[in-house]
């Protein structure tokens, strides 16, 4: 009898790549548009939010501290994820278009607060706001992809799916830098514009049935949400997934913020001949690699390699690539942030995504396979909590390990206030006055900070996390597979 670890599927789940791709209805490849577009929108949004929230010196940011950029996002990852455990079982009973119709309105609402409000408390709900019309999104798109999908092509049709996902994140960032080039409010009036856009998508496809028998009212739907999660498999999956996604978020939580802090990208840029306008601009270490583009390296690998990845595991089980992908993006994550050299962290990045190729799809894959008739959108949205125990806890962690183990603005008022008994300098101005002290060039003084305070450590807490779960993960394939199908 094989190990979990190298068990396989039935070979008639390996038929040719072009012959699955073909066996892919029409609906499915609308909502995998419909989420590109949305996707495009939310991360030309989310991967420059951590500098427009809590960067020290960025100029029309907001210039909160970290952790209040970390409590932003807690409640952000809290409507975001845990909303679509119950919005699933709406889709599936009162339709999955008009559910998208709904989350559509609701988006360009929240990036419309978004770029209007500057103070804590009305651009946090903003960010709620946008969160919920997310949230409503998800199992609407997610419930009709997986209605679509068979046994056979359910891991090519999922790797399409984040390949898609994914050339939305990728022109996300380009997106921000050139709406960034008119003002930080005009990022967000962009992405209402392009999520509008799929107002129009909802008419090229026929609606897709549940399945199953839909009936009762919002309180039935209430019930068999929380009835169906009391599942013991169920349950043990998603705690073991929330601890991957406590350490996966860092990578678009703190990173941009410790890339822009620390990194020299300088040999990078050199080395490529970067042109202008993926650089940094008014640098004060020279030319440097914008850290949207430095974490673009993420989505662009895996468009370019998640189909065929996902095509050569579909005879593992789903279980077995998410162990192997959770263990690789761990390594990753602390090769990220690790050095301040740009070649070291892009090398990072990349070996992150590998894991991320291999776990992140099978995830929703394993949930939508594992779920009984009808029930589709409902099992996309548990899908949803691990994320929101993960990210939510996870971004009030990283915001207060940041703020104290991280962040150069604070690192540079401590120094000051220790060894030159500078104490009265607002944050924003932090690093200048330390250039000042100390006559160092924005480089020395980096390195200076850099090697008395040792940033990099606060990675090693996260990759932990990251490979506790995968341990527990490996254990969980051992014990289910006595409950389940060879082929699951």
């Amino acid at each position: 009898m094989s190990s979990p670890e190298t068990t396989v599927l039935p070979d008639q789940s390996r038929e040719p790549l072009g012959q699955q791709l073909k066996s892919l209805a029409r609906a499915f490849w609308m909502v995998n548009i419909m989420e590109m577009f949305e996707r495009l929108a939310y991360y030309g949004v989310r991967v420059v939010i951590p500098i427009y929230i809590a960067q020290a010196d960025e100029i029309g940011g907001l210039h909160f501290s970290q952790t209040d950029k970390g409590i932003i996002f807690l409640w952000w990852a809290v409507v975001q994820s845990l909303v679509p455990m119950f919005s699933g079982g709406f889709a599936d009973r009162y339709g999955y278009k008009k559910t998208i119709a709904v989350s559509i309105a609701i988006k360009i609402v929240g990036y419309l607060l978004m770029a209007t409000q500057r103070e804590f408390w009305p651009f946090l709900f903003g960010c709620c706001v946008l969160a919920l019309g997310t949230a409503i999104f998800k199992p609407g798109v997610q419930g009709t992809l997986v209605r679509t999908l068979t046994k056979k092509n359910s891991s090519v049709g999922w790797g399409t799916f984040y390949m898609l996902v994914n050339i939305g994140g990728f022109l996300g960032p380009p997106l921000a830098h050139f709406l960034y080039g008119w003002s930080w409010p005009t990022v967000f009036y962009g992405c209402a514009v392009i999520v509008s856009i799929n107002f129009l998508m909802l008419l090229t496809y026929r609606e897709v049935p549940a399945g199953g028998e839909q009936r009762g009212g919002p309180i039935d739907i209430f019930m068999l949400t929380l009835v169906n999660f009391m599942n013991m498999r169920l349950v043990i999956f998603i705690a073991i997934m929330s601890g991957f996604w406590l350490m996966f978020m860092q990578l678009f939580d703190m990173l941009p913020n410790f890339i822009v802090d620390w990194v020299d990208s300088s040999s990078l840029v050199a080395a490529l001949h970067l042109p202008d306008w993926m650089l940094q601009a008014n640098s004060l270490r020279g030319p440097q690699l914008t850290q949207e583009w430095m974490i673009n390296a993420n989505p662009g690998l895996i468009i370019l390699l998640v189909v065929p990845i996902s095509w050569m595991v579909s005879r593992l089980r789903r279980v077995t690539s998410i162990t192997l992908g959770v263990t690789i993006a761990s390594v990753g994550l602390v090769f990220s942030g690790f050095s301040t050299n740009g070649w070291i962290v892009m090398a990072g990045i990349l070996v992150f995504s590998v894991g991320e190729m291999l776990s992140s799809p099978k995830m929703n894959e394993y949930l939508g396979v594992i779920a009984p008739e009808g029930q589709k959108g409902l099992y996309m949205g548990y899908a949803n909590i691990p994320v929101a125990v993960g990210w939510g806890y996870g971004s009030l962690l990283g915001g207060q390990v940041y703020d104290r183990m991280g962040d150069k603005a604070n690192l540079a008022l401590d120094y000051l206030a220790k060894n030159h008994g500078v104490t009265d300098v607002l944050r924003p101005e932090a690093f200048a006055t330390l250039m000042d002290v100390t006559g160092l060039s924005a480089i020395d003084a980096t390195q200076m900070l850099w090697t008395a305070y040792d940033p990099y450590r606060l990675w090693y807490q996260f990759a932990a996390i990251g490979l506790i779960s995968a341990v527990g993960m490996f254990i969980y394939s051992r014990w289910i597979r006595r409950y389940e199908a060879p082929d699951i």
